[in-house]
Protein backbone atom coordinates (compact mmCIF):
# COMPACT_ATOMS: atom_id res chain seq x y z
CA UNK A 1 0.00 0.00 0.00
CA UNK A 2 1.15 3.45 -0.80
CA UNK A 3 0.33 6.84 0.54
CA UNK A 4 0.42 9.73 -1.28
CA UNK A 5 -0.44 13.26 -1.65
CA UNK A 6 -3.76 13.67 -3.65
CA UNK A 7 -4.12 17.55 -2.95
CA UNK A 8 -2.73 20.67 -1.92
CA UNK A 9 -3.79 24.49 -1.08
CA UNK A 10 -2.34 27.42 0.19
CA UNK A 11 -3.27 30.76 1.88
CA UNK A 12 -1.36 33.78 1.28
CA UNK A 13 -2.26 36.58 2.93
CA UNK A 14 -2.82 40.14 1.03
CA UNK A 15 -0.67 42.24 3.30
CA UNK A 16 2.71 42.64 1.73
CA UNK A 17 5.23 44.31 4.15
CA UNK A 18 8.46 45.72 2.40
CA UNK A 19 11.94 45.74 4.00
CA UNK A 20 11.37 50.15 3.97
CA UNK A 21 8.53 49.55 6.09
CA UNK A 22 10.83 48.51 8.97
CA UNK A 23 13.02 51.78 8.54
CA UNK A 24 10.84 53.26 11.33
CA UNK A 25 11.86 50.98 13.40
CA UNK A 26 14.21 51.19 16.22
CA UNK A 27 16.19 48.23 16.86
CA UNK A 28 18.02 47.52 19.90
CA UNK A 29 20.75 45.24 21.01
CA UNK A 30 19.93 42.16 23.49
CA UNK A 31 20.30 44.45 26.40
CA UNK A 32 18.65 46.83 24.92
CA UNK A 33 21.50 49.40 23.85
CA UNK A 34 20.96 50.68 20.07
CA UNK A 35 23.28 49.37 17.77
CA UNK A 36 26.58 51.48 16.24
CA UNK A 37 25.07 50.92 12.40
CA UNK A 38 21.91 52.93 11.23
CA UNK A 39 18.20 51.11 10.21
CA UNK A 40 18.99 51.37 6.72
CA UNK A 41 22.26 49.39 6.76
CA UNK A 42 21.04 47.25 9.13
CA UNK A 43 18.01 45.88 6.42
CA UNK A 44 20.69 45.94 3.74
CA UNK A 45 22.80 43.66 5.87
CA UNK A 46 19.61 41.29 6.65
CA UNK A 47 18.83 41.37 2.74
CA UNK A 48 22.55 39.92 1.75
CA UNK A 49 22.01 37.33 4.71
CA UNK A 50 18.38 36.16 4.41
CA UNK A 51 17.01 37.03 0.46
CA UNK A 52 13.80 38.59 2.22
CA UNK A 53 12.68 41.86 -0.12
CA UNK A 54 9.14 41.37 1.42
CA UNK A 55 6.85 39.03 3.61
CA UNK A 56 3.26 38.79 4.06
CA UNK A 57 0.69 39.70 7.16
CA UNK A 58 -2.47 38.18 7.80
CA UNK A 59 -5.25 40.55 7.37
CA UNK A 60 -6.30 41.88 11.06
CA UNK A 61 -9.73 40.00 11.11
CA UNK A 62 -7.76 36.79 10.35
CA UNK A 63 -5.75 34.56 12.68
CA UNK A 64 -4.05 31.34 12.06
CA UNK A 65 -6.95 28.85 12.05
CA UNK A 66 -8.87 30.92 9.49
CA UNK A 67 -5.98 30.89 7.32
CA UNK A 68 -5.38 27.05 8.05
CA UNK A 69 -8.94 27.26 7.38
CA UNK A 70 -8.66 28.67 3.90
CA UNK A 71 -5.60 26.48 2.50
CA UNK A 72 -7.66 23.60 4.08
CA UNK A 73 -10.89 23.96 1.58
CA UNK A 74 -8.51 24.83 -1.14
CA UNK A 75 -6.63 21.10 -1.17
CA UNK A 76 -10.05 19.23 -0.51
CA UNK A 77 -11.33 21.02 -3.65
CA UNK A 78 -7.86 19.96 -5.22
CA UNK A 79 -8.15 16.38 -4.02
CA UNK A 80 -11.79 16.47 -5.31
CA UNK A 81 -13.09 14.48 -1.94
CA UNK A 82 -16.22 14.91 0.49
CA UNK A 83 -14.54 16.26 3.86
CA UNK A 84 -16.76 13.80 5.50
CA UNK A 85 -14.29 11.39 4.75
CA UNK A 86 -11.61 12.44 6.66
CA UNK A 87 -10.32 10.46 8.85
CA UNK A 88 -7.81 13.10 10.73
CA UNK A 89 -7.32 16.97 10.42
CA UNK A 90 -4.26 17.74 12.02
CA UNK A 91 -3.08 20.86 12.58
CA UNK A 92 0.48 22.28 13.00
CA UNK A 93 1.53 25.68 14.40
CA UNK A 94 3.12 26.98 17.46
CA UNK A 95 1.43 30.11 18.66
CA UNK A 96 -2.50 29.18 18.17
CA UNK A 97 -4.66 32.24 17.49
CA UNK A 98 -3.34 35.43 18.36
CA UNK A 99 -5.45 38.07 17.48
CA UNK A 100 -4.36 41.51 16.16
CA UNK A 101 -3.05 43.96 18.88
CA UNK A 102 -3.55 41.44 21.24
CA UNK A 103 -0.62 39.40 22.88
CA UNK A 104 -2.30 36.60 24.42
CA UNK A 105 -2.16 33.11 22.39
CA UNK A 106 -5.93 31.03 22.09
CA UNK A 107 -5.61 27.15 21.65
CA UNK A 108 -8.95 26.36 22.88
CA UNK A 109 -10.40 24.68 21.26
CA UNK A 110 -7.47 23.47 19.39
CA UNK A 111 -7.29 25.00 15.56
CA UNK A 112 -8.10 21.63 14.35
CA UNK A 113 -10.70 21.67 16.02
CA UNK A 114 -11.59 25.03 14.22
CA UNK A 115 -11.24 24.06 11.07
CA UNK A 116 -13.30 20.69 11.26
CA UNK A 117 -16.18 23.15 12.27
CA UNK A 118 -15.39 25.80 10.04
CA UNK A 119 -15.14 22.72 7.21
CA UNK A 120 -18.76 21.48 8.65
CA UNK A 121 -18.08 18.28 8.94
CA UNK A 122 -20.40 16.64 11.27
CA UNK A 123 -18.55 12.67 11.11
CA UNK A 124 -17.29 11.89 15.02
CA UNK A 125 -14.41 10.19 13.67
CA UNK A 126 -13.24 12.90 11.83
CA UNK A 127 -10.17 13.14 14.45
CA UNK A 128 -9.32 16.71 15.03
CA UNK A 129 -5.90 17.44 17.12
CA UNK A 130 -2.61 20.43 16.88
CA UNK A 131 0.84 19.46 16.25
CA UNK A 132 3.15 21.83 18.34
CA UNK A 133 7.04 20.84 16.80
CA UNK A 134 8.48 24.41 15.67
CA UNK A 135 9.06 24.83 11.87
CA UNK A 136 9.00 21.09 11.13
CA UNK A 137 5.82 20.63 12.66
CA UNK A 138 4.03 20.12 9.23
CA UNK A 139 6.27 17.58 7.79
CA UNK A 140 5.71 15.84 10.79
CA UNK A 141 1.98 15.96 10.39
CA UNK A 142 2.72 14.15 7.20
CA UNK A 143 4.98 11.64 9.28
CA UNK A 144 2.16 11.06 11.98
CA UNK A 145 -0.89 10.74 9.22
CA UNK A 146 1.51 8.32 6.98
CA UNK A 147 1.64 6.33 9.84
CA UNK A 148 -2.29 6.16 10.69
CA UNK A 149 -2.81 5.03 7.25
CA UNK A 150 -0.24 2.18 6.97
CA UNK A 151 -1.10 1.49 10.33
CA UNK A 152 -5.13 0.78 8.61
CA UNK A 153 -6.78 2.94 11.24
CA UNK A 154 -6.82 5.56 8.50
CA UNK A 155 -7.44 6.02 4.57
CA UNK A 156 -7.18 9.88 3.96
CA UNK A 157 -5.91 12.77 6.22
CA UNK A 158 -5.26 16.21 6.16
CA UNK A 159 -2.59 18.16 7.18
CA UNK A 160 -2.72 22.06 7.72
CA UNK A 161 0.59 24.15 8.67
CA UNK A 162 -0.54 27.88 9.96
CA UNK A 163 1.22 30.44 11.69
CA UNK A 164 0.89 34.57 12.91
CA UNK A 165 4.07 35.14 13.19
CA UNK A 166 3.71 39.18 12.87
CA UNK A 167 1.50 39.39 15.96
CA UNK A 168 4.56 37.40 18.50
CA UNK A 169 7.10 40.01 17.05
CA UNK A 170 9.40 42.09 18.85
CA UNK A 171 9.88 45.26 16.84
CA UNK A 172 12.81 46.40 18.47
CA UNK A 173 14.53 42.95 17.54
CA UNK A 174 15.58 43.03 13.98
CA UNK A 175 15.18 38.88 13.65
CA UNK A 176 11.41 40.30 12.97
CA UNK A 177 12.19 41.03 9.88
CA UNK A 178 12.58 37.72 8.67
CA UNK A 179 8.91 35.92 10.27
CA UNK A 180 5.43 36.13 8.06
CA UNK A 181 2.13 34.81 7.99
CA UNK A 182 0.44 32.11 5.54
CA UNK A 183 -0.83 28.58 5.23
CA UNK A 184 -0.45 25.20 3.41
CA UNK A 185 -2.40 22.19 3.23
CA UNK A 186 -2.67 18.94 1.74
CA UNK A 187 -4.75 15.88 1.27
CA UNK A 188 -2.83 12.29 1.93
CA UNK A 189 -4.51 8.96 1.49
CA UNK A 190 -4.07 5.44 -0.33
CA UNK A 191 -3.33 4.97 -3.62
CA UNK A 192 -2.49 1.88 -6.32
CA UNK A 193 0.24 4.01 -8.04
CA UNK A 194 3.57 3.69 -7.77
CA UNK A 195 4.03 7.02 -6.18
CA UNK A 196 4.17 8.75 -2.86
CA UNK A 197 6.16 8.70 0.59
CA UNK A 198 9.53 6.56 0.24
CA UNK A 199 11.00 7.11 3.69
CA UNK A 200 11.04 9.55 6.28
CA UNK A 201 13.28 10.49 9.12
CA UNK A 202 12.70 12.62 12.33
CA UNK A 203 15.07 13.83 15.36
CA UNK A 204 15.19 15.83 18.41
CA UNK A 205 18.12 17.37 19.64
CA UNK A 206 17.55 18.92 23.17
CA UNK A 207 20.11 18.04 25.42
CA UNK A 208 21.74 21.81 24.84
CA UNK A 209 19.75 22.75 22.06
CA UNK A 210 16.25 23.01 23.43
CA UNK A 211 15.94 26.92 24.15
CA UNK A 212 17.80 28.13 20.74
CA UNK A 213 14.52 29.24 20.16
CA UNK A 214 12.45 30.80 22.67
CA UNK A 215 10.37 33.00 24.07
CA UNK A 216 11.69 36.21 25.24
CA UNK A 217 11.50 39.68 26.44
CA UNK A 218 11.54 42.97 24.46
CA UNK A 219 14.78 44.48 23.58
CA UNK A 220 13.36 47.92 24.92
CA UNK A 221 13.77 47.84 28.66
CA UNK A 222 11.04 50.07 28.68
CA UNK A 223 8.44 47.84 27.70
CA UNK A 224 6.50 45.22 30.00
CA UNK A 225 8.74 42.44 31.17
CA UNK A 226 5.73 40.04 31.50
CA UNK A 227 5.02 39.85 27.22
CA UNK A 228 6.67 37.93 25.33
CA UNK A 229 8.00 37.72 21.94
CA UNK A 230 9.86 34.90 19.47
CA UNK A 231 13.22 34.95 20.40
CA UNK A 232 16.42 32.78 18.45
CA UNK A 233 20.23 32.32 18.70
CA UNK A 234 20.81 33.12 15.08
CA UNK A 235 24.13 32.10 15.23
CA UNK A 236 23.69 28.93 17.16
CA UNK A 237 20.94 27.97 14.95
CA UNK A 238 23.11 28.62 12.16
CA UNK A 239 25.71 26.24 13.23
CA UNK A 240 23.53 23.47 14.05
CA UNK A 241 21.66 22.89 11.04
CA UNK A 242 24.59 23.15 8.60
CA UNK A 243 25.66 19.96 10.84
CA UNK A 244 22.63 17.81 11.46
CA UNK A 245 20.48 18.82 8.58
CA UNK A 246 22.51 17.31 5.90
CA UNK A 247 23.27 14.08 8.03
CA UNK A 248 19.46 14.19 8.69
CA UNK A 249 18.40 14.61 5.09
CA UNK A 250 21.67 11.57 4.19
CA UNK A 251 19.88 9.28 6.72
CA UNK A 252 16.53 9.79 4.68
CA UNK A 253 17.54 9.20 1.36
CA UNK A 254 19.79 6.51 1.94
CA UNK A 255 17.37 4.31 3.93
CA UNK A 256 14.45 5.11 0.87
CA UNK A 257 17.32 3.38 -1.13
CA UNK A 258 17.48 6.47 -4.01
CA UNK A 259 20.77 7.88 -5.31
CA UNK A 260 21.28 11.05 -4.93
CA UNK A 261 21.69 11.32 -8.52
CA UNK A 262 17.62 10.65 -8.85
CA UNK A 263 16.87 13.48 -6.47
CA UNK A 264 14.79 16.01 -9.09
CA UNK A 265 13.77 18.62 -6.00
CA UNK A 266 14.61 19.77 -2.47
CA UNK A 267 11.29 21.12 -0.78
CA UNK A 268 13.43 22.81 2.37
CA UNK A 269 12.01 25.06 4.79
CA UNK A 270 12.13 28.38 3.73
CA UNK A 271 13.93 29.78 6.95
CA UNK A 272 17.05 32.04 5.37
CA UNK A 273 18.50 31.81 1.95
CA UNK A 274 22.07 31.45 2.96
CA UNK A 275 21.65 28.39 5.31
CA UNK A 276 19.38 26.48 3.07
CA UNK A 277 21.47 27.27 0.23
CA UNK A 278 24.73 25.73 3.16
CA UNK A 279 22.43 22.81 3.75
CA UNK A 280 21.73 21.74 0.62
CA UNK A 281 25.47 21.95 -0.41
CA UNK A 282 26.66 19.90 2.68
CA UNK A 283 23.98 17.40 1.90
CA UNK A 284 25.54 16.76 -1.53
CA UNK A 285 28.90 17.42 -0.34
CA UNK A 286 28.21 13.92 1.99
CA UNK A 287 27.88 12.50 -1.71
CA UNK A 288 30.88 14.08 -2.73
CA UNK A 289 28.40 15.76 -5.36
CA UNK A 290 28.25 19.19 -6.22
CA UNK A 291 24.22 20.70 -6.00
CA UNK A 292 22.51 20.98 -9.37
CA UNK A 293 21.52 24.68 -9.94
CA UNK A 294 17.77 24.14 -10.16
CA UNK A 295 16.95 21.72 -7.27
CA UNK A 296 16.03 24.05 -4.46
CA UNK A 297 12.84 26.09 -4.78
CA UNK A 298 12.74 29.05 -2.70
CA UNK A 299 9.93 31.65 -1.92
CA UNK A 300 11.32 33.41 0.69
CA UNK A 301 12.32 36.26 -1.23
CA UNK A 302 8.60 38.09 -1.11
CA UNK A 303 6.67 35.19 1.25
CA UNK A 304 9.60 35.69 4.33
CA UNK A 305 9.57 32.61 6.74
CA UNK A 306 6.23 31.48 7.81
CA UNK A 307 7.43 28.48 9.78
CA UNK A 308 5.34 25.33 9.18
CA UNK A 309 3.65 27.03 6.15
CA UNK A 310 6.74 27.68 4.25
CA UNK A 311 6.89 23.69 3.15
CA UNK A 312 3.59 23.09 2.23
CA UNK A 313 3.13 26.29 0.61
CA UNK A 314 6.15 26.48 -1.62
CA UNK A 315 5.08 22.86 -2.63
CA UNK A 316 1.69 23.95 -3.44
CA UNK A 317 2.71 26.93 -5.62
CA UNK A 318 5.45 24.19 -7.61
CA UNK A 319 3.09 22.17 -8.54
CA UNK A 320 0.68 24.74 -10.13
CA UNK A 321 3.51 26.45 -11.69
CA UNK A 322 3.77 29.30 -9.60
CA UNK A 323 7.45 29.51 -9.10
CA UNK A 324 9.21 30.90 -12.08
CA UNK A 325 11.63 28.58 -13.28
CA UNK A 326 10.29 25.43 -11.06
CA UNK A 327 8.41 22.25 -12.21
CA UNK A 328 8.23 18.54 -10.93
CA UNK A 329 7.05 15.71 -13.45
CA UNK A 330 5.41 12.85 -12.80
CA UNK A 331 7.85 10.02 -11.51
CA UNK A 332 10.00 12.38 -10.47
CA UNK A 333 11.75 12.01 -6.31
CA UNK A 334 11.93 14.93 -4.20
CA UNK A 335 12.26 15.23 -0.62
CA UNK A 336 11.12 17.66 1.90
CA UNK A 337 13.04 19.00 4.90
CA UNK A 338 12.66 20.86 7.94
CA UNK A 339 14.53 22.26 11.00
CA UNK A 340 13.14 24.46 14.14
CA UNK A 341 12.36 25.01 17.51
CA UNK A 342 13.02 22.20 19.89
CA UNK A 343 15.58 21.45 17.75
CA UNK A 344 13.16 19.34 15.98
CA UNK A 345 14.72 18.08 12.61
CA UNK A 346 12.92 16.02 10.09
CA UNK A 347 12.89 14.78 6.37
CA UNK A 348 10.63 12.69 3.61
CA UNK A 349 11.39 11.41 0.45
CA UNK A 350 9.07 11.17 -1.83
CA UNK A 351 7.67 9.97 -5.45
CA UNK A 352 5.88 12.46 -7.04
Amino acid sequence: MKVKITGTGCYIPSEVEINEAFLQHQFLNEDGSPFKQNTAIIIKKFKSITGIDERRYAETHHSSSDLGFFAAEKAIANANIDPETLDYIIFAHNFGDVKHNTIQSDMVPSLASRVKHNLRIKNPKCVAYDVIFGCPGWLEGMIQAYAFIKAGIAKKCLVIGSETLSRVVDVHDRDSMIYSDGAGATIIETTTEDCGIIAHETATHSYDEAHYLYFGKSNNPELSDDTRYIKMYGRKIYEFALTHVPAAMKACLDKSGVAIDDLKKVFIHQANEKMDEAIIERFYNLYDKEAPKSIMPMTIHNLGNSSVATIPTLFDMVTKGQVENQDIQKGDIIMFASVGAGMNINAIVYKY
